[in-house]
């Protein structure tokens, strides 16, 4: 018998999508590692702009010398957060971290309650993007200045309950290793279309001035994200030629993957700019399409169907098989992620023979909505407003269909879905990642403007 352990089927469904990875360490550190690590070419600071911040702030030796208790390639804006609050004259502010970025709130908190005299306060709660900013648990503890760490103004400061500030902080790299690392792994005049994450933004641009002269760079944009940045479920579907290839500046796949779905025919590439690694990277296109038309196809059959329709499973002695089936509706309350203008819209979308019933989750779990029913029947299918990737990523492990509210509209006739009948091979139909795109393609999407997305397309033309 082997003794090789099983994985688990939540490590399985974590690399369903993955495809086969050559990670390669590219040519520049192959034949000068040690050069890399002592080269006299520091790592490139963000460079941080005045804003109108006040030089009795910006000249503050006490507040200097506790900045330098942070990494120095960190961009936290100190100076301009010290101001902004005191400009506003609050008196108690949340700080909201991603977990990559707790380790240094407890620094930043006792320099803003030392030099501005305000109480402090950690959201503690997991943030995973900018739709996690938890304005209202701020206010409700009393808050009336938030600062929002590692992401971009997704929700407009026009929109949050309490005056929020938001930092991206960028994190300075070894742009010239990035750059180097291009040259040697790409002809001249190969079409390179540059993305990051927002803490990469201005790095990718300062590498994007060193290059054009070589390579035709494209750095997309989907607003209103800035150029380059991109989202785990919102990325630009680029009508460019197959000879372009993408390359990611950032650690991790969840961004890169998003761009990697809407342009399926691209090759993909990420530079990793803390190890220094270039990776050629895949994703099983087949594999998902498969999964995530099964699921709609499922959901299909309940609105085509009548209200006799049996349920998809077999009947309990509580239930009769003629039961209408039950769809739940997931209001997702991490932070901002579920909209009420969203969940509005989908709920019209719902044919009137079927059930609906709405939950309120901060997260999905496939154990927790196991447990969810009514009246000793089960749920036959969830929609979720959270994020689009729980479906695409984990919707296999829960059981029955778990649909984005893109895969929703399109199971209830009001959204195209090319790719459903694409060959495996067919990469020119997309599943699109347009989820916070101002040019998405309907209103299960926050940001939908009716008319902008044919706007951008006759801008491409």
């Amino acid at each position: 018998m082997s003794t090789e352990s099983t994985p688990s089927k939540t490590d399985a469904a974590r690399k369903r999508f993955v495809g086969a990875k050559r990670a390669t360490q590219s040519a520049a550190t192959e034949s000068t590692s040690s050069a890399v690590v002592a080269s006299t070419s520091a790592p490139s600071k963000p460079v941080q702009v005045a804003n109108q911040v006040p030089d009795d702030i910006l000249n503050d030796e006490a507040l200097n010398e506790a900045i330098k208790l942070l990494p120095n390639n960190y961009n936290f804006e100190i100076h301009k957060t010290v101001w902004q609050i005191k400009s506003f004259g609050a008196k108690r502010v949340a700080l909201q971290f991603p977990e990559g970025l707790l380790m240094y709130s407890l620094t930043i908190c006792d320099i803003v309650e030392r030099f501005v005299g305000v109480e402090t306060v950690v959201m503690g709660d997991v943030t995973y993007g900018a739709c996690c900013i938890d304005d209202f648990t701020a206010k409700a503890l009393g808050c009336d200045f938030m600062v929002h760490y590692g992401h971009s103004c997704l929700v407009p400061v026009t929109v949050t309950t309490i005056k929020t500030l938001y930092v991206f902080v960028e994190i300075g790299i070894d742009t010239t290793h990035f750059v180097e690392t291009v040259r040697k792994n790409f002809e001249p005049g190969t079409p390179l279309i540059l993305v990051a994450t927002i803490q990469f933004i201005s790095a990718l641009q300062a590498a994007k001035r060193q290059l054009e002269s070589s390579y035709p760079i494209t750095i997309p944009q989907s607003r209103p994200l800035s150029p380059g940045e991109i989202l785990g479920c919102t990325s630009p579907n680029l009508n460019l030629t197959d000879t372009s290839t993408i390359v990611y500046l950032g650690d991790g796949r969840f961004h890169l993957e998003s761009i990697m779905i809407s342009n399926p025919s691209l090759p993909a590439y990420r530079y990793d700019p803390y190890p220094k690694l270039f990776t050629r990277e895949y994703y099983n296109h087949p594999q998902m399409r498969k999964l995530r038309n099964n699921a709609i196809a499922s959901v299909e059959s309940f609105s085509s169907s009548s209200s006799t329709t049996a349920v998809t499973a077999p009947p309990s002695s509580t239930e009769s098989p003629t039961q209408k089936p039950l769809i739940a509706l997931v209001v997702g309350t991490l932070g901002r992620q579920g909209s009420p203008k969203v969940l509005s819209n989908l709920h019209a979308l719902v044919p009137s023979h079927l059930n609906t019933v709405y939950v309120l989750l901060s997260e999905l779990f496939p154990d927790k909505l196991a447990k969810i029913g009514r009246a000793g029947k089960k749920v036959d299918a969830w929609i979720q407003t959270s994020c689009p990737r729980l479906s695409i990523d984990w919707g296999h492990s829960y059981g029955v269909p778990l649909l984005s509210p893109y895969e929703a509209a399109v199971a209830f006739g009001k959204a195209e879905a090319k790719w459903r009948k694409a060959s495996e091979t067919e990469t020119k139909e997309i599943y699109p990642m347009d989820f916070y795109s101002k040019a998405s393609r309907g209103n299960w999407t926050p940001n939908y403007v009716e008319g902008a997305l044919e706007k951008e397309l006759a801008k491409e033309r």
